[in-house]
């Protein structure tokens, strides 16, 4: 089992990176929040130079937390679905993806559909070694805040660079995800939840994933509330839990059956 390592806290200075909007400062320990986005400390994470690979190793789910706020409301949904993983010894990794690299999609489809290939083009930033996980893994869940009644641009730029892997189907040849498992994890401010849910699936179904029963929950807290209240809402909800618990759950049942090797050879594409 296994996950995003621990960031540790030494007796010398570190140069602190703010995960949301790349402030850097030099200290022991991070600063109580960021002077320039006013994220709290939660977001920085000592800056480091290591190159983001995997080793091939086989596991089961890859968890996603699509938010610009490795430490918000969405991080704290994606912290109840690692729990869960855990209590069930269940083999996972767990991203925050504003801890990474991930360039937006060059669309390469749009100029010659032969370009856009797996694996894809741009070797420069962090995605080939996702796509390399969303090819092992047998199941997803991601988990993503409402912004503006959609999933974050985080988490678009992500999906947008799948294309590659969606568009093998195009050029004839073998998929990599389809029969996979995908659950979703959504929270917000107010409205959108189900649509934020459905544009992220969207996504996932044209790779050939199949959703889990009872595989999506949102959870908003309104707008006669500020943001402000929110985070303690959320943290306290009960129902939040429950139903978190419930798609992961859901998520891991379906992917004991197997179904990536029970249907294999027998799925008919149908992806545009």
């Amino acid at each position: 089992m296994t996950s995003s390592p621990p960031h540790t806290i030494t007796d010398e200075k570190n140069t602190w990176l703010c995960t949301v909007c790349g402030f850097q400062i030099r200290g022991i320990k991070p600063p109580k929040g960021c002077p320039n986005c006013h994220s709290p400390s939660g977001e920085f994470i000592p800056e480091h130079k290591e190159i983001f690979s995997y080793n091939d190793e086989p596991f089961d789910v890859l968890l996603i937390n699509g938010s610009s706020h490795r430490a918000g409301n969405t991080g704290l949904m994606t912290d109840i679905a690692e729990e869960i993983l855990h209590e069930k010894s269940v083999s996972y990794k767990r991203f925050n993806l504003n801890e990474f690299s991930i360039d937006h999609c060059w669309c390469c489809y749009a100029v010659r559909a032969q370009s856009c290939d797996f694996p894809c083009r741009n070797r420069s930033d962090d995605m080939h070694t996702f796509h390399q996980m969303l090819h092992k893994a047998k199941a997803v869940i991601i988990a993503s805040p409402i912004n503006w009644n959609s999933m974050s641009a985080r988490l678009k730029i992500f999906l947008d660079r799948t294309t590659c892997m969606q568009n093998l189907y195009h050029l004839n040849k073998t998929g990599l995800t389809d029969g996979k498992i995908v659950g979703i994890l959504v929270n917000g401010h107010e409205d959108g939840g189900i649509k934020t849910a459905m544009d992220i699936f969207l996504n996932f179904q044209q790779m050939g994933f199949i959703l889990a029963p009872f595989g999506i929950s949102y959870r908003t807290h309104g707008a006669e509330y500020s943001s402000n209240e929110d985070r303690n809402f959320f943290k306290t909800d009960q129902l939040l839990r429950e139903h978190t618990r419930g798609v992961v759950s859901n998520v891991v049942e379906l992917m004991k059956l197997d179904l990536e090797h029970t249907l294999k050879g027998r799925i008919i594409p149908v992806s545009e």
